[in-house]
């Protein structure tokens, strides 16, 4: 059963997939989260600040990554701890190879 409302979110979905490539979709303890994957720019503003604050990494994150979504999950310590777990599995890192040449 299609509701009015879940057509609307996969519009937005097909939406951001074209603006911004691979969108997730995150739940934790019946909240959701709509993101996206971080530019090379926010993940270097991201090491930079978490040097002195190691949680404000994953918050700078959250932040960057973030297109809609409950937004009790950037507020709630507990909530935002179980999105901050699944920050990593976005951050795509391609296998390289190195040969001496």
């Amino acid at each position: 059963m299609n509701t009015k409302e879940e057509k609307t979110v996969e519009q937005k979905i097909q939406e951001w997939k074209e603006k911004y490539g691979d969108v997730y979709r995150v739940d934790v303890d019946g909240h959701t989260a709509y993101l996206k994957k971080p530019s090379r720019k926010a993940l270097g503003a991201a090491a930079v600040i978490g040097k002195s604050d190691p949680m404000k990494y994953n918050e700078f994150l959250l932040n960057n990554c973030w297109l809609e979504g409950d937004e009790i999950i950037k507020t709630d310590d507990a909530l935002f701890l179980g999105v901050s777990a699944q920050l990593a599995e976005i951050i795509e890192i391609k296998e390289a190879t190195l040969k001496k040449l």
